[in-house]
């Protein structure tokens, strides 16, 4: 099963001074709700993470879900043997989770894990670490993936806009949250 969550960060807070009733769609989206987010396949205990507390939570939510709609473009749906991929790239950096889909399976690699060296690797595997994932893939169904990124992006919304007072009133949140809703 996927779970996917986050952590916002104390270290690169929001500017005190933000209305966030009219901030724009870039602060939304770049600037604001800093923090450090994962996937992980609970059935396997496997995870891919961030752990840099910069990665904006709000975009990853908002382009998860767009992914999970880009894969989902090909007119056979789930018997398109594909593969079709997307990339989810992180703004301050190189780093990139990468989706591909295969019929109705959709596997995640993420830059970061990739080039780990061999002894590193099996240190982690010993020790039993999954924290910044493995570098084989997390693979989940594609309707799962829809689902739990758009489940995701309302839990998101809904504990912001209990911290963030006027969040609520955003137009572009309700523009977001009409375009995703919930599965």
């Amino acid at each position: 099963m996927l779970d996917i969550g986050y952590a916002l960060s104390h270290r690169f807070p929001d500017p005190p001074q933000t209305d966030y009733r009219t901030a724009d769609v870039r602060a939304l989206r770049h600037d604001l709700f800093c923090g450090d987010v994962y996937l992980a396949d609970t059935a396997t205990d496997r995870e891919l993470s961030t752990a840099w507390g910069w990665v904006p939570v709000l975009d990853f939510a908002w382009a998860l879900c767009a992914i999970a709609e880009e894969l989902d473009r090909d007119p056979l749906g789930a018997r398109s043997p594909g593969p079709h991929h997307a990339e989810l790239d992180f703004t301050e950096s190189t780093e990139r989770l990468r989706f591909t889909r295969r019929f109705g399976w959709v596997e995640i690699t993420a830059d970061w894990t990739a080039d780990r060296g061999a002894g590193e690797k099996a240190a982690r595997t010993k020790a039993g670490a999954t924290r910044g994932g493995d570098a084989a893939p997390l693979s989940f169904s594609h309707k799962e993936l829809r689902r739990e990124a758009r489940d995701f992006l309302h839990d998101l919304l809904a504990d912001l806009t209990d911290m963030h007072e006027g969040l609520d009133a955003n137009p572009a949140i309700w523009d977001l949250s009409a375009r995703f809703p919930r599965v």
